[in-house]
C-alpha cells in the first residue's frame, strides 16, 4: 500500500483525480490532494477511518445509500473485479457531489490481496452537458403549449411507421382531430382561455390511448394520434373514445367552465402511401367529419 509519506506521495498528489487506498478492512490509508479537493476532507481527517464509516456515504442516482448493498469497492475487495460506476459522494460540507469512480484491487508481488484503490473524478461538467442535450431533444421535438409531440416529431414518426408497413407489414392506424368552432372560444374568451382547451385536450389524449400510441399537435387546434398495429374496427372504436372524452372533458377558466367537441377522420396506412398521401386522406376523412355536422367520426374503410 502507498504511504502517506512515502515516495510516490508527491507523484499521485499531482494527480487531477481524487485517488485513496484501503486496506482489506476498508480502512483508508492513503488519500490524495485532489481528494481532498474533490470532497472537503484533509488527508489527516479520513487516514485510519474506514470508507463506510459515515464518510463519503455513496449513493446512486436514485438516492439509495451503496454502503448499504451494492458499493463498488466492497464488491471489488469480495472478489478482486475492477469496477466502474458514476455516483454521487458527500461533501465535507454536506452537499453532493456527481462522480465516476473506478476502483481496482491491489495485491502484493504474490498476488494476494492488500487491498484496493478508487480514483474519483469530478462528474458534474458531463452530468451538465448530457442535461443540456437531453433539453435540447426535448425543445426539438416537443410542442411547448401542449407538451406533446410536436409537428416535425409527428412526420418523423409516420416516415419510421411507413418504412415497417412497407418492409414487414406492420399496420399503423392514423386519426386527425380538430376542436369543433375553436375560433369562437379565442374570439369570446380570449386566446388564454383557448390554450387552456388546448393543453386539456392534450391531457385527455394522452390519457385515453395505448402506451405506444403517438399523439401530438399537429398544428393550431389541430391533433394527429398515430395508432400502430390497428385494424379498421379497433381504429374506429379508438375514435369514437377519444370523441366521446373531449364532449365530456371540462375547462374552467375564471367563472366559466368551457366545453367543446371534435371532429376526428381516420384512415389505415396503405403499402403504397407516402406520407403525403396518407396525411391528405386523413385529412379528407376530417373533413367530412365536420360536413356532417361535427362531432363526428369518420374513418375511411371501416
Amino acid at each position: 500500500m502507498i504511504d502517506q509519506d512515502g515516495p510516490y506521495h508527491r507523484l499521485l498528489d499531482s494527480l487531477y483525480e481524487g485517488l485513496y487506498f484501503v486496506d482489506t478492512e476498508r480502512r483508508i490509508t492513503f488519500w490524495n490532494r485532489a481528494a481532498e479537493e474533490l470532497t472537503g476532507y484533509r488527508a489527516e481527517e479520513v487516514l485510519g477511518l474506514r470508507c463506510a464509516d459515515g464518510l463519503l456515504v455513496h449513493v446512486d442516482g436514485e438516492g439509495r445509500s451503496l454502503c448499504l448493498g451494492g458499493c463498488p469497492l466492497h464488491q471489488v475487495l469480495a472478489d478482486g473485479v475492477s469496477r466502474e460506476a458514476d455516483v454521487f459522494l458527500k461533501h465535507k460540507d454536506g452537499h453532493r457531489v456527481p462522480v465516476r469512480i473506478r476502483v481496482s484491487p491491489v495485491r502484493d508481488f504474490e498476488g494476494a490481496l492488500q487491498g484496493a484503490v478508487e480514483l474519483f473524478s469530478d462528474n458534474s461538467a458531463l452530468l451538465e452537458l448530457l442535461q443540456r442535450l437531453r433539453q435540447v431533444e426535448a425543445e426539438a421535438t416537443i410542442e411547448p403549449l401542449t407538451g406533446l409531440p410536436n409537428r416535425r416529431y409527428l412526420e418523423q414518426s409516420l416516415d419510421t411507421h411507413l418504412v415497417g408497413l412497407d418492409r414487414y407489414g406492420w399496420g399503423l392506424g392514423l386519426l386527425m382531430l380538430d376542436i369543433d368552432h375553436f375560433k369562437r372560444i379565442n374570439d369570446v374568451h380570449g386566446h388564454p382561455a383557448g390554450d387552456q382547451v388546448l393543453r386539456t385536450i392534450a391531457r385527455t389524449l394522452e390519457h385515453n390511448l395505448r402506451s405506444n400510441d403517438i399523439p401530438g399537435r399537429w398544428g393550431g387546434e389541430e391533433f394527429l394520434v398515430l395508432l400502430p398495429a390497428v385494424e379498421a374496427e379497433t381504429l374506429r372504436a379508438a375514435a369514437e373514445r377519444l370523441r366521446a372524452m373531449v364532449a365530456q372533458t371540462l375547462t374552467a377558466w375564471g367563472d366559466v367552465t368551457l366545453r367543446v367537441t371534435a371532429s376526428i377522420g381516420g384512415t389505415l396506412a396503405r403499402p403504397e402511401d407516402t406520407q403525403a398521401t396518407l396525411v391528405a386522406r386523413v385529412d379528407r376523412a376530417l373533413y367530412r367529419a365536420k360536413q356532417a355536422g361535427r362531432d363526428r367520426v369518420e374513418v375511411e374503410g371501416a
